[in-house]
């Protein structure tokens, strides 16, 4: 296993075990592909451990068949890791389709009121909130609430949430935050996304 050194031991009163298996909020977020490329990996390694892995996704349409989907429940139906259950809350709406599909605003609330009571009953051991910045961005999940529902989640739950523009209070809370840039895309040169690589 790898072993690295932190650079800042903080006076806490824990252990170095106990520090190094703290249950984190992880963050994905910028402008950049692989947010969610880069939960699935966390929830492989997760499945690994034989921890019980929720996903819920919150903006990409429940029509489409992603990729992971498909790999993360042949995985947790083989008895070999963590069981795997797939939670998808909208309709289909997405970052560019905003304006025309308001309606899924309830159905965001709805997917974060499942997650809380998730949360409460320590349901799951990894959680990936896909998409789940965008609606706190546009105030239908109210930030400062997320923030100390994580806060106060018992036991050793991790939680990753993914999307452009996570909220400053989230960021600021998050364990662990990584802003994606883009440096190069295929689509500035005009090329739509392919099987295999966005899905």
């Amino acid at each position: 296993m790898p072993q690295g050194q932190p650079s800042v031991v903080p006076d806490d009163g824990l252990t170095t075990r106990q520090r190094r298996n703290r249950p984190l909020v992880v963050v994905h977020t910028g402008v950049g592909k692989g947010k969610s490329t880069a939960a699935f990996g966390l929830a492989l390694r997760a499945w690994n451990q034989g921890w019980p892995i929720g996903v819920f996704q919150f903006v990409k349409s429940a029509k489409w068949k992603v990729g992971e989907e498909n790999a993360l429940r042949v995985l947790g139906a083989s008895g070999e890791g963590g069981r795997v259950d797939w939670h998808k809350m909208g309709e289909g709406w997405s970052w560019v389709q905003r304006d025309a599909q308001m309606d899924n605003e309830e159905k965001a609330r709805e997917g974060w009121e499942q997650v809380k009571r998730d949360l409460a009953a320590e349901t799951y051991r990894f959680y990936v909130l896909d998409e789940f910045a965008y609606p706190m961005h546009w105030g239908w999940v109210d930030t400062d609430e997320v923030v100390e529902v994580l806060r106060g989640r018992p036991g050793t739950q991790h939680v990753v949430i993914t999307g452009r523009n996570a909220p400053a209070a989230l960021v600021d809370f998050a364990d662990l935050v990584t802003d994606m840039s883009k440096v190069k895309h295929p689509m500035d040169v005009g090329q739509k996304g392919q099987k295999g690589i966005e899905w």
